[in-house]
């Protein structure tokens, strides 16, 4: 990896990292984008979690490599449980995983307090992003941006939330689709709810094959389908 670049999805979470921050990526992969931030002098401090030895050690090289092991530290652990009060994170990140799995490791967090002092998350989860939202919403973030974006074949959503003073309201399209993804209804977010429809349409087709009648299962899948086409519009 050259040291001063990134993958579009990484680069992309990395236009969300504020100046100055002490940065705690969890699940690191190779410690990519601590190292690139640090070299960049974006951040002041960043640890690299990870959970496997592999990567971990994986991780523990890259920073060696990239000369910015004044700056930026590997730990073995699972989830937030690398982070020490005494290491005063104040953003975290989380990418690559599914929404449920991230939404896991910080009600964890949350629990043995891994989130005080922690100011912004910024994850990218691989699906799941309603389960995800609805945890932010649920434990009083404010999602304050969103994108989507594809590469490689792919399709991502990224989700920034800072802690809120009051709880905000999200409608069932907001938690479901995203509230700024709404807004923009990109060709990127497009091309994922079209795609989600010829899913949802296969699943109907191979139900209705197996039986004539139209049971509550079918039912909540053209309603699924009912809900994409309204939001495409």
């Amino acid at each position: 990896m050259n040291i001063q670049q990134l993958s579009v999805r990484l680069e992309t979470v990395a236009g969300f990292v504020p100046e100055n921050a002490r940065l705690a990526d969890i699940g690191s992969d190779h410690a990519y984008l601590p190292c690139v931030l640090a070299a960049r002098d974006v951040i002041s401090y960043a640890l690299a979690g990870e959970v496997v030895k592999g990567p971990f050690e994986s991780a523990a090289e890259q920073i060696r490599t990239s000369g910015v092991g004044d700056r930026v530290s590997a730990r073995l652990g699972d989830g937030m449980d690398v982070i020490e009060p005494t290491d005063h994170i104040n953003v975290v990140t989380i990418c690559g995983m599914g929404g449920d799995l991230i939404s896991k490791i910080l009600e964890k967090g949350r629990v043995k307090d891994k989130l005080v002092g922690v100011e912004r998350l910024i994850l990218q989860p691989n699906n799941g992003e309603k389960k995800l939202r609805e945890w932010l919403i649920g434990h009083q973030y404010k999602i304050i941006d969103e994108t989507i974006l594809e590469e490689n074949g792919k399709i991502y959503e990224i989700i920034v939330a800072e802690k809120a003073e009051t709880a905000e309201t999200y409608s069932e399209l907001e938690y479901s689709f995203g509230r700024f993804l709404l807004q923009t209804k990109n060709e990127v977010f497009r091309k994922k709810w079209l795609s989600e429809i010829d899913k949802c349409q296969y699943i109907l087709d191979s139900m209705q094959k197996a039986s004539n009648n139209l049971n509550e299962k079918e039912q909540q899948v053209i309603n699924k389908i009912n809900e994409i086409k309204e939001v495409l519009g």
